[in-house]
């Protein structure tokens, strides 16, 4: 084996296919030349019983000692017990947030969130972390990517936060997938904002005039009297729309509305004499999730 010089290479002559001439200084450095005449620097080594060999670059694009001084480099990861050209490879490979996106969505949310919650996840997802982080490897992701995101949304605060919630989730499973090292969520210690809910609460001659209107809708029949129902049993419990329209006759007991299964977890809300009554009027020949039919009444404004 010559060692290697700019002279020698560009000397090589040009075959039908292409071969390699190693250097004799550096053991497992050399330089391919391929039919086309590209000649392209390589390094290869064996590990375990493999053997291993990537490109470094072109001649003359790449110089000779500076391919030289690479080959060097990564030979001597090798000597140390590392397999840099595998690492380059796993690189290439790595999945980009996208793709797990994709994976979070399929393998977690799909599995173990309610359909209310899949539903805001894809949207979180769809609208804000893949426009703006799909692109990046799941493994460079830094702290400061995901602080300008959350900044880039700091005009809806609430929003922010819960985009904040969804990406933690996320790299949390990346972890537990393998895909960062453990205790690298890149979400950690991101300050969420300040959010300043809203509320409000009818006035007794809104209520008044609410209570008319459901009236009204009842006796003239423009609408039934399970969505009647239900709107004058969510003014008397507090309950979410979607536990309205989930209800059951088994779910009323002696101690309330007893709810398996919402947001929070298992509840039991009380149910004032007045909502009993709303429930009392109800036809016991329709399952009382008939109140899950569509509100329509169109004069509560």
């Amino acid at each position: 084996m010559p060692k290697l010089t700019k002279r020698l290479i560009d000397s090589l002559v040009v075959e039908k296919t292409s071969y390699f001439i190693w250097d004799s200084e550096v053991i497992g450095f050399g330089i391919r030349v391929m039919p086309s005449g590209v000649r392209t620097y390589q390094v290869q080594y064996r590990k375990g019983r493999r053997t291993r060999r990537s490109s470094i670059g072109r001649h003359g694009v790449v110089t000779l000692d500076q391919a030289r001084r690479t080959a060097k480099a990564m030979l001597g990861l090798v000597a140390s017990g590392q397999d840099p050209i595998e690492e380059i490879a796993r690189e290439r490979m790595a999945p980009t947030v996208n793709e797990l996106c994709d994976r979070f969505l399929e393998m977690h949310v799909a599995d173990r969130c309610k359909p209310s919650t899949a539903r805001d996840y894809k949207s979180v997802i769809r609208r804000f972390v893949k426009p703006i982080i799909g692109t990046y490897r799941v493994a460079e992701v830094e702290r400061k990517d995901i602080a300008d995101l959350h900044y880039k949304l700091k005009a809806t605060p609430i929003q922010a936060n819960r985009t904040l919630s969804v990406l933690s989730k996320m790299f949390n499973m990346a972890e537990i997938w393998g895909l960062r090292d453990d205790g690298s969520n890149p979400c950690r210690r991101v300050p969420k904002y300040r959010e300043n809910r809203k509320e409000r609460f009818l006035s007794t001659d809104e209520l008044s005039k609410i209570g008319h209107v459901l009236s009204t809708a009842l006796t003239d029949g423009s609408e039934t009297p399970y969505v009647v129902a239900a709107f004058r049993l969510l003014l008397l419990t507090g309950c979410r729309l979607s536990e309205i329209q989930k209800m059951k006759w088994e779910y009323t007991t002696e101690r309330g509305l007893e709810l398996p299964e919402t947001k929070t977890g298992k509840r039991c809300i009380p149910l004032p004499h007045s909502a009993r009554e709303v429930l009392s009027d109800i036809p016991k020949g329709q399952t009382i999730s008939s109140l899950a039919i569509p509100f329509g009444i169109k004069d509560l404004t």
